[in-house]
C-alpha cells in the first residue's frame, strides 16, 4: 500500500480527472516540439528541392554552352568529365540556394507552411469536437 501512495496514486481517488486536465498540456508541449521539427523539415525540403533544381538547370546550361558550333567534339572523350561536371553543378546549385537562391525555396516553404497550418487547425478542431462529445 505504501508503494502505491509513493507514486502519487491514492486508493479511492479517481485518476481520470487528473489525466483529462494533463492531456491538453501534454499535447500542447508535444505539438510545440513537433511543430519546430516540422518547420525544420519543411525548410530543409524546400532548400533541397531548390538546390537540386538549380543544379539541374546549371548542368543543362553547361552542356548546351559546352557544345558550341565549331568546337572539338572528339577531343573530350574523358569518361569522368560528365560525372565531375554534374557533381560540380549540384554543388554550385546548393551554394546558390544556401546564399539565398532565386526564391523558389521561399515560395515552396510558404505553401507547405500554409498546408501544415491548415492541417493542424483541422486536427485541433477535430480534437476539440471529440472532447466536447465526451
Amino acid at each position: 500500500m505504501s508503494s502505491i501512495s509513493s507514486f502519487g496514486i491514492m486508493p479511492g481517488v479517481p485518476i481520470g480527472a487528473l489525466t483529462t486536465q494533463a492531456t491538453p498540456i501534454v499535447k500542447q508541449s508535444a505539438s510545440a516540439s513537433s511543430s519546430a521539427a516540422t518547420d525544420a523539415k519543411i525548410e530543409k525540403s524546400a532548400k533541397d528541392f531548390e538546390s537540386i533544381l538549380l543544379g539541374s538547370w546549371l548542368q543543362q546550361a553547361e552542356q548546351s554552352f559546352g557544345s558550341l558550333p565549331g568546337g572539338d567534339e572528339d577531343g573530350d572523350e574523358d569518361s569522368g568529365k560528365e560525372q565531375f561536371q554534374g557533381i560540380a553543378m549540384q554543388s554550385l546549385g546548393a551554394a546558390m540556394t544556401n546564399s539565398g537562391g532565386i526564391g523558389i525555396a521561399k515560395m515552396i516553404s510558404k505553401q507547405l507552411h500554409k498546408a501544415q497550418d491548415a492541417e493542424d487547425a483541422k486536427v485541433a478542431s477535430a480534437a476539440t469536437a471529440h472532447q466536447s462529445n465526451k
